[in-house]
């Protein structure tokens, strides 16, 4: 039923599934000044979003990395298995955004951010990649959403003028050489009060950040993903002083 790298999920017995339905179409395929080609699919009755075609780009790195070597393989293109047990977290327990100014750092794709955000007050969505911005933009200009902005944004710089009530991380730590500033935003917007929710998979090198943050995670919830054939245990942590 799936093949390549998908965007579609569904739930069934509490198990969500990620894969590229064949029979679906794209609704709108999208050829602009972004690199990496985008069509708009339905991921739920209701709600769809712009997406990279999964199918191009592998195809579309490697001919800007023939360009540019250093250019950066683009990790935000896909939805991970973690933004889905965060959405599905959020929604069983909104009281987390519910009129709250949200901010997701590293969003990637965003799609937790842009699932929730008419519950919100406010809502930044931000990532590193400029690429991922405008993908973002699109998506908030798509969903008419008045109460999002998306902004380029690296923690290792990170603007601790940007308020925020929630954050939101994704399958964040993954490199060891982010964790220390990672972890510095983390103290700083709990030590002001702010809940931090961490999505991640249990993977061995993302287990020392989790516990180097163990001493404020006040509860676990777990989700169980099925990506393809595989099955992807996802932790969603909650964070606060």
């Amino acid at each position: 039923m799936f093949r390549d790298e998908g965007v579609l999920f569904s739930n069934k017995n509490n198990v969500f599934k990620i894969g590229y339905i064949a029979s679906i179409k794209p609704i709108i395929t999208i050829f602009n000044s972004m690199y990496y080609p985008n069509h708009l699919i339905e991921l739920e009755k209701g709600f769809s979003l712009y997406l990279p075609d999964a199918l191009l780009v592998k195809k579309t790195f490697e001919q800007l990395s023939e360009l540019d070597e250093d250019t950066p393989f683009p990790f935000w293109a896909k939805i991970w298995p973690s933004s889905i047990a965060l959405i599905q977290f959020l929604t069983e327990n909104a009281n987390w955004i519910n009129g709250k100014r949200v901010l997701e750092l590293g969003a990637g794709i965003g799609q937790p951010s842009l699932k929730i955000a008419h519950l919100a007050k406010e809502v930044i969505v931000s990532d590193y990649s400029k690429e991922a911005v405008e993908l973002m933009k699109k998506n908030i200009a798509h969903l008419a959403l008045t109460n999002t902005q998306a902004i380029q944004l690296d923690w290792n710089k990170m603007d601790y003028a940007i308020q925020a009530d929630t954050i939101l991380l994704s399958d964040i730590n993954y490199d060891a050489f982010e964790f220390d500033s990672l972890l510095q935003v983390i103290e700083h917007y709990i030590e002001r009060g702010t809940t931090i929710l961490i999505a991640t998979p249990l993977r061995l090198m993302g287990a020392p950040f989790i516990e180097s943050v163990q001493k404020y995670i006040q509860s676990v919830y777990k989700q169980t993903i099925a990506e393809f054939d595989n099955l992807v245990e996802v932790h969603v942590y909650v964070l606060n002083k």
